[in-house]
């Protein structure tokens, strides 16, 4: 059985790690940000010290192993919100906040069962990413001579739209 300081530790850096990635998202003026995926974070933490209370980092029992599953396959759901919207017609947008509602599910996985030094390298290297990936990808994409995206502006109106 844990301890209270080691399910406040757990449940504790969950939602902080995955707060600061939705951090980023809220300063990127994304539509998922710290609240959010803070609360993913702390959500997986706490299902998966649920389904092994006994707090043993150094295995993963099958019904962990079963919970973690069902969650990484639930969180599929949430992304999915993230990336469809409906405007002229549907675009593809929202990807990179998917991805982190996904790494912020797998990151409170990994609090769950308290392997911290992969939670830690794990969300360095996550910042690291969504800090300067942007532009390296866009360095490399000119270094490397990549084709240019088509555009994405609005349909013109029709010639006998009323004015807007």
């Amino acid at each position: 059985m844990l301890d209270w300081s080691e399910i406040v530790l757990r449940l504790g850096v969950a939602t902080l790690a995955g707060g600061l990635i939705g951090l980023n998202r809220d300063l990127q003026g994304k539509p998922i940000g710290l609240k959010t995926l803070g609360l993913v974070g702390l959500a997986t933490a706490m299902v998966v010290m649920l389904a092994d209370p006994s707090g043993d980092s150094s295995r993963i029992s099958d019904a962990s192993s079963r919970i973690i599953q069902g969650i990484l396959t639930g969180i599929g759901f949430l992304g999915a919100g993230v990336i469809v919207h409906a405007e002229h017609r549907f675009r593809v947008r929202g990807l990179t906040s998917a991805a982190c509602t996904w790494l912020a599910a797998c990151v409170g996985i990994a609090c769950g069962v308290g392997q911290w030094r992969i939670v830690a390298i794990a969300v360095v290297i996550a910042l690291a990413l969504l800090t300067v990936g942007r532009r390296l990808e866009r360095w490399l994409h000119r270094t490397l001579g990549g084709k240019d995206e088509p555009s994405h502006k609005s349909p013109a109106p029709p010639p006998d739209a009323p004015p807007a």
